[in-house]
């Protein structure tokens, strides 16, 4: 048999016995239930040469049980197909092999996972160029992962935002849930708002009142001057320094305001929460990021909430690779 055909049948025997082990067969998955598994976790694989070359991977196979380990319960995958496609939109066999192995990866080890199409940067510039891939995507991805564990989650794509308004984005995610629903009707999707999957946005988001397996993510970085000071790539505040976070009741009040905003429109909706990303670049002090993740955290996780921290690697970082250990602060911070 040749080897590629054999590998995949390896992974869809693997896929379909998670999934049988994971629920009784034909049980669609409860939305609340899944938001309650996802619990605590952690973005991570979007900026790591992983994608184009396995010999330079920062993320090893290891790195899934010890992200376990360390008291986490879900991954949020971010994903950047877009440069992986040929001119017809096909993704090539060796990003989708190394997407095979950090679902495989993750599932072995016990975490939920949330593959997250997060290409909002081509979106946001060229809604209409992209619109073709975007839906390719999903028509490739949802079909390879049908049979897969009803803990693998999909997440649309990662905060439209910019040209890709509002009227947009509730015109077009639909097609895209379609397109899942074909060989996925029990899968459980993530969808979030416009405006980068903003609370204040949540009102200008129209879900699928008669589909309820719905996750809905919401992003937060308030205040912007503290947890994205000395960031390049904010006009606004690249230049910022020494904005301090200092837990005060007030600073605290503020994140429980904008949640409430989240909170009643969710019950409202009857919909779970699932806040997708959230934290404090590296130019804020340490102790002043510590106490703003963990206030963060803490408010989610009284309303229930499950979180993923933004993120593993690269920025805003909670596990350092070229030293081997968590960055103790955050982790502390976030795992209580």
């Amino acid at each position: 048999m040749d080897p590629k055909a054999l590998k995949g049948l390896v992974l869809i025997g693997f896929l379909a016995a998670a999934a049988t082990a994971g629920r009784g067969e034909g049980a669609p998955a409860d939305a609340f239930e899944q938001n309650r598994r996802l619990g605590r976790g952690v973005n991570i694989l979007g900026y790591d040469p992983i994608w184009t070359s396995k010999e330079k991977a920062r993320f090893k196979e290891g790195t899934f049980r010890m992200i376990r380990d360390g008291g986490f319960d879900s991954v949020r995958i971010n994903l950047h197909p877009f440069h992986h496609m040929d001119g017809s939109f096909r993704l090539s066999e060796s990003w989708l092999g190394t997407l095979d192995w950090a679902v495989r990866g993750a599932t072995e080890a016990g975490l939920a996972v949330i593959l997250d199409l997060h290409e909002y940067n081509a979106m946001a510039a060229d809604p209409a160029g992209g619109k073709a891939k975007f839906l390719a995507f999903w028509q490739q991805v949802a079909p390879r992962y049908k049979d897969a564990a009803p803990s693998v989650l999909f997440e649309i794509m990662n905060e439209p935002a910019q040209a890709f308004t509002a009227d947009l984005w509730n015109a077009w995610f639909p097609e895209a849930l379609s397109l899942i629903r074909e060989t996925n009707p029990d899968r459980t999707v993530v969808i979030g708002p416009p405006e980068w999957n903003s609370i204040f946005a949540l009102k200008d988001l129209r879900l699928p009142p008669s589909d309820r397996n719905i996750i809905v993510t919401v992003h937060y970085y308030h205040p912007m001057p503290f947890t994205h000071q000395g960031a390049a790539w904010t006009e606004e505040f690249k230049d910022l320094s020494g904005v301090e976070w200092l837990g005060t009741e007030a600073e605290q009040k503020a994140i429980r305001a904008d949640f409430e905003i989240a909170r009643t429109w969710a019950e409202a909706e009857k919909r779970p929460v699932f806040l997708g990303e959230f934290g404090a670049y590296e130019k804020a002090d340490m102790a002043s990021r510590a106490r703003y993740t963990s206030g963060v955290a803490r408010a989610a996780e009284s309303l229930g909430w499950s979180w993923a921290y933004w993120q593993f690697d690269s920025d805003f970082i909670l596990y350092d690779i070229d030293r081997e250990q968590w960055v103790g602060p955050i982790h502390e911070a976030l795992i209580k």
